[in-house]
């Protein structure tokens, strides 16, 4: 949409994205090691590629030995199994395999932005730690290099950015909330807008008698049908009312810009609702920059 190419990277296996952009099947929507391109760009003369692969540890090592030409010690290593021995040799070893992989991306510029599907709360922290571990643990040769230049990328906030995402409820902010100051504190990495998601819609009439809006519509309900839809109304506007509190107590707790997204009604994910998200973003992104303009808080 703004003529930047884009490369998704995933690192547990576990990815739908494909099926996001219309591709596979479901037992056939998994990313591979190899880039794979998702949608063609519609940049000036065709550019802004959206591409996603996946990146393993086991596959990062082959890949590094091969590149150093080490490939007959790459070949013998997974013909013997040892290949899972070698890459957990150190704690954070198979973290740094992976970031260094993507700092290696990030030199080479393959996309104008990389997007790293990072796991969870808690493995994240200990994910993006592992450089910091290794430099305490492993102090001269390739692993300490490797360990720095990781870390430099990671503490380089004009390169890297973390973007949190969460649901507006009480559990999930809290959790987030937790995770933003352990990676300020323990990693240093910067903090991007806070990714709400999930947000309902407020709608007009949620307090309006069915029976007496139906009749002035000139429909007729069935018997039960007033009462299923005032349970309805009032599911949505407590639904309103908890979000707008959970938002607010995010705003409060971690003063960051926050990009809102709506709720998807939808039980999978597809090029339409991918397209719909994507438009949200945009426009979030376009009301915080007028914000900074103006010199309003975020």
């Amino acid at each position: 949409m703004v003529g930047r190419s884009a490369l998704v990277v995933e690192v547990e296996g576990k990815s739908g994205l494909p099926r996001m952009f219309g591709q596979g099947t479901p037992d056939q929507s998994g990313l591979s090691y190899d880039e794979q391109l998702l949608r063609r760009g519609g940049g000036p003369d065709g550019s802004a590629d959206i591409t996603a692969r996946t990146i393993t540890p086991d596959g990062a090592l082959l890949e590094y030995l091969e590149d150093h030409g080490l490939s007959r010690i790459s070949k013998r290593l997974v013909t013997s199994g040892a290949l899972d021995v070698v890459a957990t040799a150190a704690p954070g070893i198979r973290d740094i395999l992976v970031l260094g992989k993507v700092k290696q991306l990030q030199r080479a510029g393959v996309a104008d932005v990389i997007v790293l599907d990072t796991p969870a709360a808690g493995h994240a922290i200990t994910f993006l730690r592992s450089a910091k571990g290794l430099l305490d643990s492993v102090k001269v040769g390739p692993i300490n290099t490797q360990a720095r230049d990781v870390l430099d990328l990671l503490e380089d906030h004009e390169r890297c950015q973390v973007i949190l995402v969460t649901l507006p409820e009480e559990t999930p902010v809290n959790e987030l909330v937790e995770t933003a100051f352990s990676l300020e504190d323990q990693v240093g990495v910067g903090l991007g807008p806070v990714v709400v998601n999930g947000i309902y819609d407020d709608l007009d009439g949620l307090d309006a008698d069915p029976t007496a809006a139906a009749e002035q519509a000139g429909v007729t309900l069935r018997d039960g049908e007033a009462e299923i839809l005032a349970e309805a109304a009032d599911f949505r506007r407590h639904r309103i009312d908890l979000q707008v509190e959970q938002v607010q107590r995010l705003s409060d707790r971690l003063p960051l810009p926050q990009v809102r997204l709506p709720f998807l009604f939808e039980s999978e994910i597809g090029p339409e609702e991918v397209d719909v998200l994507a438009r949200s973003v945009l426009g979030a992104i376009e009301v915080l920059d007028a914000e900074v303009q103006l010199g309003s808080p975020t």
